[in-house]
């Protein structure tokens, strides 16, 4: 445990801002979102300043080192390389440079509960062979799907991934669109409305979990995905997504910038409705003259934005939020090799739409449940020492809302997890495990600062997308944006970067300050 040391008691002390005649932006956390902020911050000519809480960056993308294996904390699938490469092309290099991206191929295998997979690619006749063989009659409505995804994706990805909606016309804009391409629709009513075999409507609608959704609740905009992977595939960098991180920070020192480490934001501090400058929890004070937090948006509300600076946006309305499921993972490794077990292995529980009512609505941790689970030495083997495998397993959980106890619940719900691997895929793997180490709902809460324990931060429904998700230029507090997961568009490691493209739009011109 890491004590938390309590700022009301810290002496404060101002540090300047850094020399140059450049204007000052602050950003409050190395994930994803906070690195490609600073990067199109600094390519604008701002001077950035990261601030990270641990004493590494990737936040949600930290890496892992144990016993001579390296674990990426969360994110492991690059679906848009574009994202990437249009960030090394602002500071004048390739992406391809810095970052071997290799593709995975098939995406994902997707194994049912009673052993049968289908192995789901990128390649059109490939997926009507896989499709064929559960359910003939489904291949024509699964190439209807597609096409109605790519419509999606025309608009909802397109159009409006990088489009600032802190006005609400924006919004009134765009909604006969919408409403031509059903968004009042779920994900799954959406497959469901083409694809009759329940196994394959599952396979067409798993998609938003990946970004804390649940596919019976959430617009059918997030059928984009489905287009995406197609369009652009799904990669994995080789040494781990901490290579893109490490990437990232290497052209943000690059411009002039800087991340420091071990340096948690208190407070945003705000006078005459401007931020102004932040408190670290030791006392000290920064000025900015542009302030982008990448925290959790909710957590940047709640804890660091005082309440008097709050009309939107104020605790009550937060509390009565929704917010996306957690996960409990594990990360493992083994003594020996798992060759027949891909790169990306989805493995579905008995139940499908009664277990997401169960994590989604009734906060209960279920006896069951589906997993992911993944093995990057499938493609890079120099993340395990030789002959052994590294791994890691992530089920969807509740929130903290639950209740769930997981200090004590942590370890018979891993046993759970581990005992099931070993009785489908892992064969013997509890006596293969050689290092082992866990990440809970609580985790997410006191290690990310994520309202809730939530893992992709405020549920994706409809009612809080768009217009009506916290702004990524503020509402309450000028010279403050918002970057990452619980604003637009979203979470996932596509949305995120999209966020901080949001800011082109909206951060003013250096030049002007």
């Amino acid at each position: 445990m890491t004590l938390q040391t309590d700022p009301t008691r810290m002496t404060a002390f101002t540090t300047p801002p850094p020399q140059s005649d450049r204007p000052h932006a602050l950003v409050i956390g190395a994930g994803f979102g906070g690195l490609a902020a600073a990067i199109r911050l600094g390519a604008r000519g701002y001077h950035v300043t990261v601030l990270e809480k641990l004493d590494a960056p990737g936040g949600r993308a930290y890496v892992y080192r144990q016993d001579g294996f390296t674990f990426d904390g969360g994110p492991t699938i690059v679906t848009a390389p574009f994202l990437l490469e249009e960030l090394w092309a602002l500071c004048g290099k390739r992406f391809s440079d810095d970052v071997d991206l290799r593709p995975v191929a098939p995406f994902y295998r997707i194994r049912f509960d009673d052993g049968e997979h289908l192995d789901y690619s990128g390649d059109p006749e490939t997926m009507r062979r896989e499709i064929a063989r559960f359910a003939p009659d489904d291949v024509d409505g699964y190439e209807r799907f597609m096409k109605q995804a790519e419509a999606i994706f025309d608009v909802g990805f397109t159009q409006l991934v990088d489009i600032s909606f802190a006005d609400w016309t924006t919004m009134l804009k765009i909604a006969p669109e919408l409403v031509r391409l059903k968004s009042y629709r779920t994900v799954y009513g959406m497959v469901a409305s083409y694809v009759k075999n329940e196994r394959i409507r599952t396979v067409l609608s798993f998609h938003p979990l990946l970004i804390g959704g649940n596919p019976f609740t959430t617009t059918s905009i997030l059928c984009l995905i489905s287009h995406l992977e197609r369009r652009w595939g799904v990669h994995f960098a080789m040494g781990g997504t901490g290579r893109i991180v490490n990437g990232m920070i290497g052209l943000i020192e690059g411009q002039g910038g800087t991340v420091r480490m071990n340096a948690e934001v208190a407070s945003i501090d705000v006078a005459n409705r401007r931020a102004r400058s932040v408190t670290l929890a030791s006392g000290e004070v920064i000025a900015a003259d542009v302030v982008v937090s990448n925290a959790d948006a909710a957590w940047t509300y709640r804890k660091l934005v005082a309440p008097e600076h709050r009309r939107r946006w104020t605790d009550r309305r937060l509390e009565k939020s929704k917010y996306s499921m957690s996960l409990f993972v594990w990360y493992f490794g083994t003594r020996r090799q798992y060759p027949d077990v891909q790169h990306h292995t989805i493995l579905l529980g008995p139940r499908y739409e009664g277990l997401l009512t169960d994590i989604f609505r009734n906060k209960v941790v279920a006896d069951d449940f589906s997993l992911y689970l993944h093995r990057p030495t499938k493609t890079d083997t120099s993340l395990a020492p030789d002959g052994c495998d590294a791994f890691y397993v992530l089920s969807p959980v509740p929130h903290l809302g639950s209740g769930t106890d997981w200090r004590e619940k942590a370890e018979p719900y891993r046993k759970a997890v581990e005992k099931y691997l070993s009785d489908s895929i892992l064969p013997g793997l509890a006596d293969e495990i050689v290092t082992s180490m866990m990440l809970t709902p609580q985790d997410f809460q006191d290690r990310l600062n994520s309202v809730n324990g939530a893992a992709f931060s405020l549920e994706p429904v409809l009612t809080q997308s768009a217009w009506f998700r916290p702004h990524n230029q503020s509402e309450e507090v000028d010279n403050l944006y918002l970057v990452g997961a619980g604003t637009h568009p979203g979470a996932g490691v596509p949305g995120v970067i999209a966020s901080a493209k949001v800011l082109d739009r909206v951060v003013p011109d250096p030049r002007r300050n």
